[in-house]
């Protein structure tokens, strides 16, 4: 019986795989027409300085509004790191990271998961089939499963924003879009993302201390690419080769310039 059990988990996976591997082979097929990546101009990138979050959450909260995310999950999670010599908590707040080499998209069977060429990992919510391989596969756990649908009144609204996008349906994965969504709108009327608060993330407009800062590295001048030349930075978990777009200032170099 042991055995009989055994043989059929045995044809449960191989089913499985079986079908992953068709279903990614018809993605294949199509991202090969068109491209999910396409071509752009901008490369987006996200900066948070450690020396100026005071771990308040307006950037939690202005998400969870914007982008009507369940009070039960969370796009951006922010939690204490350390302590400096003085007791004082550091924190350090982590939306998606927006890789360069997306471990997420790598390991989706479907191509739900996938990197636009302005950097931004995108999620396909109609063609994901639930399978939380992106959510297993990200190092960051930037994301979450819809367990139940998200029928009730969003606790943030309309204190903290309002929706700007649909809610999510049960049974898919969900995470950080960079409010892609502010982002291409406001580009198309002439706004500046990281510049114009209209056309930036919800989280970046919402911080009352400018601990965050959000632009293009493509564009020398912009707030992003300064921030980056002036000085050192990390990146969570840089050494796994995923090449985040989030950047980090450590409290010691706000300090050193003051």
């Amino acid at each position: 019986m042991a055995e009989e059990n055994l043989n059929r988990r045995g044809m449960i996976r191989m089913t499985a795989a079986g079908a992953a591997a068709v279903a990614g082979l018809r993605w294949a097929q199509k991202a090969s027409a068109s491209g999910p990546e396409g071509e752009s101009p901008h490369s987006w990138a996200m900066v948070i300085d450690q020396a100026k979050c005071t771990g308040c959450g307006y950037c939690s909260l202005a998400c969870q509004a914007h982008n009507d995310v369940s009070p039960e999950i969370s796009w951006n999670v922010v939690i204490i790191e350390n302590y400096t010599d003085g007791g004082e908590p550091v924190y350090i707040s982590r939306p998606c990271m927006h890789c360069e080499q997306p471990p997420c998209a790598e390991v989706c069977p479907v191509g739900a998961s996938y990197r636009r060429a302005d950097g931004i990992v995108m999620m396909d919510y109609d063609r994901c089939i639930g399978c939380r391989y992106c959510e297993v596969a990200c190092p960051y756990f930037a994301r979450a499963f819809n367990w139940e649908a998200f029928t009730g009144p969003n606790p943030a609204v309309p204190e903290w924003g309002h929706p700007e996008v649909q809610r999510r349906p049960r049974g898919v994965v969900e995470k950080c879009s960079f409010c892609f969504h502010r982002i291409d709108r406001g580009l198309k009327v002439g706004l500046t993302p990281g510049v114009d608060r209209e056309a930036t993330p919800a989280c970046v407009a919402a911080c009352p201390v400018g601990a965050r800062s959000f632009g293009d590295l493509n564009n020398p001048d912009s707030v992003v690419s300064q921030l980056l030349s002036d000085g050192p930075y990390f990146q969570l978990r840089g050494d796994l080769g995923t090449g985040p777009r989030v950047y980090y200032l450590a409290p010691r170099r706000t300090e050193a310039s003051a």
